[in-house]
């Protein structure tokens, strides 16, 4: 079922009367049946591995908070014993835990790791004529989503950071919970956990804030992500060169910010009707002045799953406390404080290319941000100088615009990646723009032969410019609160993001909109 669809608009308001109209101990069962219409649309196979993921999850968690238990139990009957020996018993209990975790944590990644990319070698398929195996890709929805919140809470668990959930269906919720299956966000159980299983009561602030925030992100999808779309698909198809390279770049910049938001609204808008705040995915990410700031504020939770799951832990490890120690006596203690966060900046910027896809671009991808933030991080203490040198141009906002518009070129090159899949042509549609620009093509009205017409260019224009005003406008607080606060100027906006996206949304076939980029089947 798509967000950006009529039949998931009567999905979510039948889900929120049947919500408010249950009794409040019954309304996280309502969610849960919520969950799982919404993802029966997407098929039995698809079911059938989040079935799994929840069932291991779950498993997993169980034995680990019972060892716990058991091990907090035997430690308070036993004061008495010596302090080594009590020490001994806890490392003994925590080494088993992280067996446990380690072999549920292999599992889904495997589960994982065969859905997204082995499959299309040797895949199989369950429908109503049975089970049959071919080769061809699975399409399982929102696999990497789900799959990332079920290891998250187990390592929690693990750490003894999050309480283990005993209940099945609650703990199904948790990992199922329908709006966040498609693009995330990758909710950890400390922010939102109990959110689903506490009474809510009808609000109306809920209700209008939320209805905002969904027809905000369907403006963004309809009127301009898909509406640019068909440009981006033809300089790539056409493979057009120079300067048209240059608008590959703005322009799939401006689309997958429209999708990727605009979905993420859409999401987070939906939850909210339910009086459910998930966490923030994204915070004006294209106001950075700089690519560390930037990855701080786009995908916020995707950055801080690796962060917290990969970066840390790596970094506090037996092996590189030694290769630290190392390389400090060996290389110096410029290098050897530098070396062990180089190796683990790599590796987890690497895990993070190849969750979006093993293939050599999301690599080049990855690596070359991993590169940039590693020099920024290098030449801090030239930016710090300069800063100290001239603190009033530094803070003038002529040069705060200028990084900006810098941080946003830089991602912009790095980001075209995505779109030809093909690195070594990438790199020469890249120097096409120095070797043969064609500067003249943008006023020969070639532009408008990229299947967008110079009407809808400037209804895109118009988009992107109202998407500026209200991101500038909600910079302290959302816009959406403040119109509640003015009821009758609150209905208009609403009234009018209706009518904007009905008259200029961009509709597929059948009048139902095309598939968000980080919301497919098959992520």
């Amino acid at each position: 079922m798509n967000f950006a669809s009529i039949e998931f608009l009567c999905f979510l308001l039948v889900l929120v009367a049947a919500y408010y109209l249950a009794p409040k101990r019954a309304q996280w069962v309502v969610l849960l049946a919520g969950s799982v219409v919404f993802y029966a649309f997407a098929g039995v196979t698809s079911c059938l591995f989040l079935l799994a993921v929840i069932v291991i999850s779950y498993v997993s968690v169980r034995l680990i908070g019972k060892r716990q238990s058991a091990c907090a139990a035997w430690l308070s009957e036993h004061k008495e014993l010596p302090k080594e020996e009590r020490k001994a018993y806890k490392n003994k209990s925590k080494k088993g835990n992280l067996v446990i975790v380690c072999v549920g944590i292999g599992v889904l990644i495997a589960a994982l790791v065969y859905a997204k990319f082995v499959s299309g070698y040797f895949g199989i398929r369950v429908s109503g004529a049975g089970i049959s195996f071919g080769a061809y890709a699975l399409e399982i929805m929102g696999i990497s989503y789900y799959t990332f919140i079920a290891v998250g809470y187990m390592l929690d668990v693990y750490r003894e950071k999050a309480p283990v959930q005993k209940n099945f269906a609650k703990h199904a919720l948790f990992v199922g919970f329908f709006p966040q299956l498609v693009m995330g966000p990758i909710s950890k159980y400390s922010d939102v956990g109990e959110q689903y299983f506490v009474p809510h009561a009808l609000e109306g602030k809920n209700l209008y804030t939320g209805a905002v925030r969904v027809a905000w992100g369907f403006f963004k999808k309809l009127v301009v992500a898909d509406a640019i779309a068909p440009a981006v698909g033809a300089i790539v198809a056409q493979q057009r060169s120079g300067v048209y390279f240059l608008l590959l770049c703005l322009f799939y910049s401006i689309r997958i910010y429209g999708d990727f938001t605009g979905g993420i609204d859409i999401v987070l808008g939906s939850a909210e009707m339910l009086g459910i705040r998930l966490p923030e995915n994204f915070n004006r990410p294209f106001s950075s002045k700089s690519t560390a700031e930037y990855w701080r504020r786009w995908h916020i939770t995707m950055g801080a799953w690796f962060t917290n799951y990969i970066f840390y832990p790596l970094s506090v490890t037996k092996s590189m406390q030694k290769l630290s120690k190392w390389s400090r006596a060996h290389l110096g203690t410029a290098i050897g404080k530098r070396l062990p966060v180089y190796i683990t900046t790599i590796v987890t910027w690497l895990a993070t290319g190849l969750w979006h896809g093993i293939a050599w671009n999301f690599v080049v991808w990855a690596m070359l941000n991993c590169l940039v933030l590693l020099v920024s991080q290098e030449l801090e203490p030239l930016y710090t100088k300069f800063r100290t040198k001239f603190p009033r141009l530094h803070a003038s906002a002529p040069y705060q615009t200028f990084m900006a518009v810098r941080t946003f070129c830089l991602m912009a090159l790095i980001r075209v990646f995505d779109c030809y899949m093909n690195v070594p042509l990438t790199f020469q549609k890249f120097f096409s723009v120095f070797t043969t620009p064609n500067w003249g093509s943008l006023f020969d009205g070639s532009v408008t032969s990229l299947g967008v017409s110079a009407a809808s260019f400037c209804v895109i224009g118009v988009g992107i410019l109202f998407m500026f005003g209200v991101s500038r406008l909600g910079k302290d607080r959302p816009l959406r609160e403040k119109l509640w606060e003015r009821p009758w100027l609150g209905s208009f906006a609403l009234a009018a993001l209706v009518f904007l996206v009905l008259v200029f949304g961009t509709y597929g076939l059948g009048y139902d909109a095309s598939a968000f980029i980080y919301g497919g089947t098959f992520n």
